[in-house]
């Protein structure tokens, strides 16, 4: 007998007991969806961490003011401004892995437009902040070095910002009040979303570091140079790491800091992050998939059960068929077939049923889902391979009937 014909013999075995076939394969179909939903959630959820970090400027690398003890007692991360826009000058001239430095200070505060009012984040920047951070403007334009030089009240605003002060409205050339003080409005962010962490990055407004600094965050006329944190843009993400060791040790020369002595500053590779992130998706991902690959092995027992009770529902059938000359070999491979067809079959129904469930998982519970094509297909041979090892004892037994 044929493998063929084995193939067509076993469907019609099948076709006999539709509804106790349905129910056997349906373990089978509940773990390949079940395996399927799960690693399309995780690697959707991989993939927009990924995305949130990514977006906060590509080869990012962030320096932050440090502490500093001040009378014994140890101030926090950014309490103190020990960066200044010197450091920042001197990194993007001296450090040949630093394609781009932008200082900047940031405080929230109150914005009022017409009889509008929002609250936000205002940063003072400079023009290389927007390359730093990968930023197109929207609508208008961004800042140039001679309005940062000039003190220029001019304002960049962010998506959210814009939304709620001036709804459907063309905010550019509009005029805005920053802590009381006129902005002409010249430019809107394109829209970066939220960071990995929550926070909304289109809730912002940029105006120049030392129109932040003179006219309306207010800044020690003796620390004017002083700035609270500097973006750093790495020339590759092959040199992040190099990128960092060079400003560690430029700072501390900088800064006067001796051996041994604690950094007055905090850098933070976002790239580790991101590893970070991945690493915990991808072990999620890898458990998901692990819990959902027992219904599997569940379903390749009932598929040995019901193949254990077929066996001995068709003893005559076995008989018979070995009596007019089938050899033991014909009978194991029919019954290995039937329950390698079961499995199958059940493997395709499960593939359905997972992509469904992964698109409902998008639509309805809002959740990002990324099918993987390497998932469907590993699912479908795994969901055979568990009929053929699980469909084997029971096929042997068959072979062992004795014809009598």
């Amino acid at each position: 007998m044929n493998v063929l014909v084995s193939f067509r013999v076993a469907i019609r075995a099948l076709l006999v007991n539709k509804l106790r076939s349905v129910l056997t394969m349906l373990g089978v179909i509940i773990g390949v969806g079940a395996v399927i939903v799960m690693v399309a959630v995780g690697s959707g959820a991989q993939a927009r961490v990924t995305e949130q970090i990514q977006s906060l400027g590509s080869n990012l690398i962030i320096v932050i003011s440090g502490a500093r003890t001040a009378g014994g007692a140890r101030l926090g991360r950014g309490f103190v401004m020990t960066l200044t826009e010197d450091d920042a000058q001197a990194m993007q001239r001296e450090l040949p892995n630093v394609l781009a430095a932008a200082p900047s200070i940031r405080r929230g505060g109150q914005v009022v437009f017409g009889h509008q009012n929002w609250s936000t984040t205002i940063y003072g920047v400079t023009p290389e902040y927007f390359e730093v951070r990968a930023w197109q403007p929207a609508l208008g334009r961004f800042f140039s070095g001679e309005e940062v030089a000039r003190s220029d009240k001019v304002a960049i605003l962010g998506k959210s910002v814009v939304e709620n002060l001036f709804g459907g409205l063309d905010p550019v050339g509009q005029i805005i009040r920053i802590k009381k003080i006129p902005f002409t409005v010249i430019g809107t962010l394109e829209a970066k979303g939220q960071t990995g962490w929550g926070n909304d990055q289109d809730d912002v407004i940029l105006i120049p570091l030392s129109t932040a600094k003179k006219k309306v965050l207010g800044v020690d006329a003796t620390n004017i140079r002083k700035v609270a944190a500097i973006m750093v843009n790495a020339r590759s993400a092959a040199t992040v790491g190099k990128a960092e060791a060079e400003i560690r040790s430029l700072l501390r020369q900088r800064h006067r800091i001796p051996p041994g002595q604690p950094d007055d500053f905090w850098i933070r590779n976002l790239s580790e992050i991101l590893q970070a992130r991945e690493e915990s998706s991808r072990v999620l991902s890898l458990l998901l998939a692990s819990i959902a690959s027992i219904s599997l092995l569940v379903g390749g027992i009932g598929i040995m059960n019901i193949m254990l009770v077929s066996v001995t529902e068709r003893t005559r059938e076995i008989g018979l068929r070995m009596a007019i000359g089938a050899r033991a070999r014909d009978i194991l491979t029919q019954f290995l077939v039937e329950a390698l067809v079961l499995a199958l079959v059940g493997g395709f129904f499960g593939i359905a049923a997972g992509i469904s469930a992964a698109a409902a998982v998008a639509n309805f519970a809002g959740w990002p889902v990324m099918l993987q094509s390497e998932a469907v297909v590993i699912s479908f041979v795994f969901s055979g391979a568990v009929g053929i090892f699980f469909g084997y004892y029971p096929a042997r037994q068959a072979s062992r009937v004795l014809p009598i």
